[in-house]
C-alpha cells in the first residue's frame, strides 16, 4: 500500500532545496554572530549565522541536522528574515513559519520552534558582542 506524502509542496521544495543552506566549513562565512539550539527529545539540532547591517539582517546561513520538517522550516525562516530589522525577525515566529510553509503535521510543529529559537539565539549573540 502507498503512504501518501504528509507535507505540502512546498515543504517538500524547501527539504530538497533548502535555501541559504551553509555548505562547507563555516568559519569560511563571514557571519556577525551566531546561534546554536538543540533538542534533545527528537535529536534535531539547528545553527544560525547572519550578517548584520544597521540593525537589519543582510544575509543568514543556517546548518541543521533533522527532519524534513526542522530543514524546510529553517530554509523557510531565512527567506521570511531576510531584509528585516532584529525586531521584526524575531517577531517571525513558528506560526509565520508554519504558514507559509502551508502547514506542518502537529507533531512536527517543534520543528518550526527550533528555527526559531536559533535565529534569536543568533540575534542575542549580536547584541551581546555590541
Amino acid at each position: 500500500m502507498e503512504q501518501a506524502w504528509v507535507y505540502s509542496d512546498i515543504v517538500k521544495e524547501h527539504f530538497l532545496n533548502p535555501r541559504n543552506f551553509l555548505m562547507g566549513d563555516e568559519a569560511n562565512y563571514p557571519h556577525d554572530a551566531e546561534g546554536i539550539v538543540g533538542n534533545p527529545v527528537c535529536g534535531d539540532q539547528m545553527k544560525m549565522f547572519i550578517q548584520v547591517k544597521d540593525e537589519k539582517i543582510v544575509d543568514v546561513k543556517w546548518k541543521t541536522y533533522g527532519c524534513a520538517s526542522a530543514i524546510a522550516s529553517t530554509s523557510a525562516l531565512s527567506e521570511l528574515v531576510k531584509g528585516k530589522t532584529l525586531d521584526q525577525a524575531l517577531n517571525v515566529g513558528p506560526e509565520e513559519i508554519t504558514a507559509y510553509l502551508g502547514g506542518l503535521p502537529q507533531h512536527k510543529f517543534h520543528c518550526s520552534v527550533l528555527g526559531h529559537e536559533a535565529l534569536a539565539a543568533a540575534i542575542q549573540n549580536y547584541r551581546n558582542l555590541l
